[in-house]
């Protein structure tokens, strides 16, 4: 960004640092980045991993667990929240 402040012009500069990938990485990712800048394609792309990994766990967990066990998770997490108060 370049503002100009009486006459004299600021620049204000973020800290940048280079990441080196394979060609063929990068081409994959701009088309998936599109117009957006790579900071904010970055930080997209690292949510959409973790909120996947999350729903992917729940998932195994709902596999693993009996109906009973999920209840009782269920009712340890409600009986918690209620007593937790923050100061």
């Amino acid at each position: 960004m370049v503002m100009l402040l009486c006459n004299i012009v600021v620049m204000l500069l973020r800290r940048y640092a280079t990441i080196s990938v394979p060609v063929e990485v990068k081409r994959i990712l701009e088309k998936v980045k599109g117009d957006r800048e790579w900071g904010e394609f970055l930080i997209w792309l690292y949510e959409e991993v973790r909120k996947l990994r999350g729903e992917s766990s729940f998932r195994e967990l709902v596999e693993i667990l009996s109906e009973e066990e999920l209840e009782n998770i269920l009712k340890s997490s409600r009986e918690f929240r209620k007593g937790f108060v923050l100061k």
